[in-house]
């Protein structure tokens, strides 16, 4: 965290001759002391410039529009105010290491009495960064290395090549980011990736090679992403007693999908929320621009957070989606939609809901779940603070179903057909809230409506990721 700094008058030299002042030039002096004091007392100022020390490669008039909000203060406490919140605005940006603030009267032959500039003191990230960390999904972990360039051509652009390594995908790729002058939330991500992927609850396994186009900005309360993909995937049998319905869907395709999201989040924590609400709309359209694919899919996700007594948090979740082949050609199980595991429906296996030939678990192109949550702190604490604070009990009630529809029905066979075989299961455990990274479950379940083909976990569940039901 950085400091606002206001330079003291009192700092001025003192009279005498050790301080080099004459005693013939003491009323000058004090008639300027008087003035410069009187500036910091005024409640009225006027801010007369705004400086940038420190700038190497950055342009500096993509840095006006963080900082031109500073001109608009009157007063002292104005100019603090807006000083910190255009720093925030210039870290936020991503290509500082460091800014700190001062402010300091007006000096020279403009000055005003109420006089003052500002000054950001700025400290430039490297030409060349590299990290490693670990990363957190459903139910699975990964080592991340990566190589930035930030800020390469000086209007907060960034370079991004990213290699990981997990449990379950390999993937490497390189990104371009470039953001509008002003409005930072606007932005434009170019990617090419390649990612590898197994899947044992399918017997599957899919490498992607593609390339993506995002472009994302707020609108009023609400933030959107537009995206292109164009990727050619290569899907394989993982084992040799892969069922024949996995072995069906072996070979390459190419998918061309346009996708639109949607989302207003008011919630405190993305990992443990408190309070607030999130509501995340997306769709896509394959085979509008080309490739093999062809299909409309929509997928919502619902969800409330209120505090209850005691500092407890209640928490309500809902999701659905469907997919709707367009054409004659029926969907890929790369598409299709997966549920139950410690992240979705608990007391079930990993992606082991629906439908499945052979022990294989093929997914299904409508689903929904909904989810019931208390969450309280540990009993017989002693006092608040320290680790602690981490720990949560977790009471759970879960339901879903996930199956495929014949869209020749009318939407009341629909509803009948998701309403049928509803799996549902409820249960307590802990959970740890890792930072803002992911959050741990160990969770005791008791799964219910258990239908032929289905994989339990009656018992003790381990579950570690980000998004949870």
């Amino acid at each position: 965290m950085g400091t606002v700094h206001a330079r003291s008058v009192d700092s001025y030299p003192m009279y005498g001759r050790d301080m080099g002042v004459n005693t013939d030039d003491m009323e000058m002096m004090e008639a300027v002391q008087e003035t410069k004091q009187e500036v910091l007392e005024n409640k009225n100022v006027v801010v007369q410039h705004v400086n940038i020390e420190g700038l190497g490669r950055t342009k500096e008039d993509y840095l006006g529009y963080e900082i031109s909000d500073v001109f608009t203060a009157r007063n002292l406490v104005e100019v603090m105010r807006k000083s910190h919140e255009a720093r925030q605005r210039l870290l936020r940006l991503g290509i500082f290491k460091d800014v700190e603030v001062v402010i300091d009267i007006s000096e020279g032959a403009n000055a005003l009495p109420n006089g003052l500039d500002v000054t950001f003191e700025v400290t430039e990230l490297k030409r060349l960064t590299g990290s490693y960390n670990t990363m957190v999904g459903n139910n699975e972990g990964s080592m991340v290395l990566g190589i930035k360039l930030p800020n390469i051509i000086g209007r907060g652009e960034k370079l991004t090549f990213q290699f990981s390594y997990g449990t379950k995908e390999t993937s490497y790729g390189m990104s371009f980011f470039k953001p509008q002058s002003g409005y930072y939330e606007r932005n434009f991500t170019l990617n090419l990736y390649k990612v590898t992927g197994q899947f044992p609850w399918s017997s599957l396994k899919e490498t992607d090679r593609g390339v993506s186009t995002e472009l994302s900005f707020p609108l009023w309360m609400t933030d959107h992403t537009l995206k292109w993909e164009g990727v050619w995937r290569e899907l394989g049998c993982l084992a040799r007693s892969a069922s024949f319905a996995v072995r069906e869907e072996s070979g390459h395709t190419l998918k061309s999908a346009l996708s639109h999201t949607m989302v207003v989040d008011t919630r405190n924590s993305a990992i443990l929320p408190q309070r607030g609400a999130l509501l995340r709309l997306n769709q896509e359209l394959a085979g509008y621009t080309g490739g093999d694919a062809s299909f409309l899919k929509e997928d919502v996700e619902l969800q409330l957070n209120k505090p209850f007594i005691w500092g407890s948090v209640l928490s309500a979740s809902l999701w659905g989606g469907m997919l709707f082949p367009l054409g004659r050609q029926p969907s890929s199980i790369a598409d299709r939609f997966y549920l139950g595991g410690p992240t979705s429906v608990r007391g079930f296996g990993m992606y082991s809901i629906g439908p499945q030939s052979e022990g294989d678990y093929l997914g299904g192109e409508a689903y929904w779940a909904g989810g019931l949550h208390l969450y309280t702190p540990l009993p017989f604490r002693s006092n608040k603070g320290g680790l602690a604070d981490l720990f949560k009990t977790h009471f759970f009630l879960n339901a879903g179903n996930l199956c495929n529809l014949n869209y020749g029905e009318g939407p009341r066979a629909h509803l009948q057909k998701l309403a049928e075989c509803i799996r549902w299961s409820y249960g307590a455990g802990i959970m740890l809230r890792l930072g803002n990274i992911a959050r741990l479950e160990l969770n005791y379940c008791f799964p219910m409506g258990v239908q032929s083909g289905d994989r339990i976990c009656d018992g003790v569940q381990f579950g570690a990721g980000i998004r949870f039901l």
